[in-house]
């Protein structure tokens, strides 16, 4: 079972999310933080496979917590938003995102991105735990 922190603050975002991983040949327990606040603290608690990150929360916004997450290290972390400014990617990069993947507008793209990403950054994750 691949365990999952998702940074989103959206519901409906939230929701289409667990769809996607639902629906995905991978096992996946998501756990949800709906702002950066409590994203930090379950960070700091529990071990994840995977951080899927909305630059865009309240309280700490993304950035906040990439640069408190890099820090420390970790799993993958994946960032999930709705941002086409080449300036958000680039910062989110520079400060530690293993990859900045723009949310889709239709129903079906979203959940077919979201298990494209549980199933890209898992098996890189097994690859490393194998390696190691």
């Amino acid at each position: 079972m691949v365990h999952v922190l998702l940074v989103e603050d959206a519901p409906p975002d939230v929701l289409m999310v667990r769809e996607g991983m639902r629906g995905s040949p991978i096992p996946a327990d998501v756990v949800v933080a709906y702002d950066g606040e409590e994203a930090l603290k379950v960070l700091e608690a529990s071990h994840f496979d995977l951080v899927i990150l909305d630059l865009n929360v309240p309280k700490f916004d993304g950035y906040v917590i990439l640069d408190q997450y890099r820090v420390k290290g970790g799993p993958p972390v994946v960032v999930f938003t709705g941002s086409i400014d080449p300036h958000d990617r680039e910062r989110a990069l520079a400060l530690g995102a293993h990859d900045y993947v723009l949310k889709p507008r239709s129903y079906e793209e979203f959940i077919r991105t979201v298990q494209g990403i549980l199933e890209r950054w898992t098996r890189k994750t097994d690859i490393a735990a194998e390696a190691g």
